[in-house]
Order: C-alpha cells, then structure tokens, then sequence
C-alpha cells in the first residue's frame, strides 16, 4: 500500500511528486489568468531608440505621455494641459521627492516635447527621465 506505515529502519526509496506538480500547475494557471488584470492600460507610442542606456527604471507614481496627436496623459488618462499641471502639483504636494517619465512618440516635433518638459518643471517636480526603448545591439557571429 502506498501510504502504509513504514518501519523506521526502512529507507525511503521513493517520494510521490504527483501532488506537488498538481498545486504547482494550479498556482501557475491561477497567476496566468490573473496577470492580465494587474496589467495597467497603457497608451501607444513609439519611442525613439537608443545604443546606450542604463537597465535600472525608475519607480514612479507620475508618468505622462504624449502620444503622435500630441495629447496629453497622465498616468494613462488623457487630460489638457491644466489638468496636468494640477495633477502634477497635487503629486508634488503629497512627496516632494517625486520623479516624472516622460514618454513621448518620437514624430513629434521637439518644441511639444519641450512644452511638456518646461510644465513638468513648472510644477515643482525637479526629477525626471525622458522614456525610451533599448535598441537591440546585433550580436556578432561566432
């Protein structure tokens, strides 16, 4: 029998693994059909690229985007420019630490970006990045 008693001289020859893969696949089904609502919704844009960046991201609660219209979102809600601006000083008033990303689709013309970059600025917030993707480097063949 497979769950007898055993002596206590016996050795153990064999462990039954079926019940610890039965939980590991439940665990593992549960987080893949969760994951999709942790997943914030994001706004499309396509961001310049470059060769040299460094790999750490920087935790913020302020992200603001522009996307290839040139509208406005903060944290994934559109807004005008006003409402930004309010928003960004409340985010200001809570942590006077606070960062901004600031992502923005690389059709735009500079002067948009530069726009948003001086609001920032004007709100109090004195940290921010400018978001980008990590171009891929060609590995050399062996």
């Amino acid at each position: 029998m497979a769950g007898g008693t055993q002596d206590s001289d016996d050795e153990i020859t064999g462990i039954n693994v079926t019940p610890l893969v039965d939980i590991v696949l439940v665990l593992l089904i549960i987080f893949m059909v969760t994951a999709n609502f942790i997943v914030k919704e994001t706004v499309e844009v396509d961001l310049p690229r470059a060769a040299n960046t460094q790999d750490k991201t920087v935790q913020t609660p302020v992200m603001l985007t522009l996307d290839k219209d040139a509208k406005i979102f903060f944290d994934g809600a559109e807004v005008s420019e006003s409402a930004a601006l309010v928003k960004m000083k409340e985010a200001v008033e809570k942590d006077k630490e606070v960062r901004a990303i600031i992502s923005a689709d690389q059709s735009l013309n500079y002067g948009k970006v530069m726009n948003l970059i001086d609001l920032v600025k004007g709100s109090g917030i004195n940290k921010f990045a400018l978001n980008i993707q990590k171009e891929v480097k060609p590995t050399a063949a062996p």
